[in-house]
């Protein structure tokens, strides 16, 4: 709650009030100094009516220039908030004429408070945030009790199980326009009713949403991250109680590490199999695997295989999609056995290729 009135703020409603009227404007405190003026020369002067003012919190209003100490002719309100006193607002003129822009400066002030409260709340909202999302995925509660305040705050059911997203920001996408599909990711958070999401340094956006909202969501994150793949991969983790979202978020990372080397965009731990025992694999011992497998392959004959094994090595199906005769397909499946050294067609070179294809 604001109990005290910004001078920088306070200087730019008395040049915006002066603009409407073209009259001098003074804020002035408790005291009776005067802190903000459009009269430069005024700040730091005793102002006694505005003095006077702030001890009974009544309006004055004075027909005369110097009847009192550092007063002119105008009118004197006090400013409450909350029940309290900010400021006394003087304006400067015949006080019929300048009374209606002394109540315009009061409603503008008051406007501008509320909207640094608004400002205020939101960032210690989003700090909490910040706190709550960290602790649970890094394990790190350093205050269990604090965290439950703040749960209990964001009505948050520590019950509930709870599943960690990750979106993770493309590092070459253009900084300059960062906001833009910030407020389009947060949209999407409101939609599929993510109360808890932080921002982690320096690519990584962190949400964590009810395993009851799951069913619902997963359609609108796959098409999210569709529309943004240039931009943005999506990961969404495993399920774990509230208390140990470690677990999630590092599913997220191996849903996220699935999606290397693919064109896809979104990824779930629930869905993946092979991939969560690959996606623990360092980036040397990949490079290594993929050296002694398919190295050696073009580019055209590893999308050859992926068919093959999306179409569970039929070839009728694979000659279909690829618009190869069977003789065709054949010969290549045996140029890449005799280049590779594995046989596509074998079950256990089968296996080692494909692995060589999803790492």
């Amino acid at each position: 709650m604001i109990t005290k009135i910004n001078k920088k703020l306070t200087q730019q409603i008395v040049n915006t009030v002066k603009d409407v009227c073209g009259q001098d404007i003074n804020f002035i405190a408790e005291t009776g100094t005067i802190f903000a003026s459009t009269n430069e020369n005024r700040i730091g002067d005793f102002h006694e009516i505005g003095f006077q003012v702030a001890k009974s919190g009544d309006t004055i209003e004075v027909a005369k220039d110097n009847s009192f100490e550092g007063t002119q002719k105008g009118v004197n309100l006090p400013i409450f908030h909350n029940g309290s006193l900010i400021a006394v607002i003087g304006i400067s003129g015949e006080p019929e004429e300048v009374r209606k822009y002394a109540y315009l400066a009061i409603r503008i002030t008051k406007l501008l408070i509320r909207e640094q409260e608004m400002e205020a709340f939101n960032r210690s909202q989003q700090e909490k945030m910040n706190y709550i999302v960290r602790s649970l995925v890094k394990g790190e509660i350093t205050n269990r009790d604090y965290l439950s305040e703040c749960l209990k705050e964001l009505k948050i059911n520590e019950a509930d199980d709870m599943r960690v997203i990750i979106v993770q920001m493309n590092t070459r996408y253009n900084v300059m326009n960062i906001s833009l599909i910030e407020q389009k990711l947060f949209q999407m958070f409101q939609t599929i009713h993510v109360k808890l999401y932080s921002y982690n340094y320096p690519n990584e956006y962190i949400a964590i949403i009810s395993q009851t909202a799951v069913s619902t969501s997963i359609q609108i994150l796959d098409k999210f991250a569709n529309e943004n793949n240039n931009i943005l991969a999506i990961g969404l983790g495993s399920r774990h109680g509230l208390y140990h979202l470690e677990q999630s978020y590092e599913g997220g990372q191996i849903a996220l590490k699935s999606l290397e080397g693919t064109t896809n965009s979104f990824s779930d731990f629930d869905q993946l199999d092979i991939e969560i025992v690959l996606g623990s694999l360092d980036q040397n011992t990949r490079q290594k695997y993929l050296n002694k497998t398919v190295s050696s392959l073009a580019e055209e004959d590893k999308e050859l295989l992926k068919v093959y094994y999306e179409e569970n090595m039929s070839l009728s199906k694979t000659c279909f999609r690829l618009f190869l005769h069977k003789n065709t397909l054949q010969y290549k499946l045996d140029r890449i056995a005799r280049i590779s050294g594995y046989n596509p067609r074998k079950f256990k070179d089968a296996v080692v290729l494909y692995i060589a294809l999803i790492l």
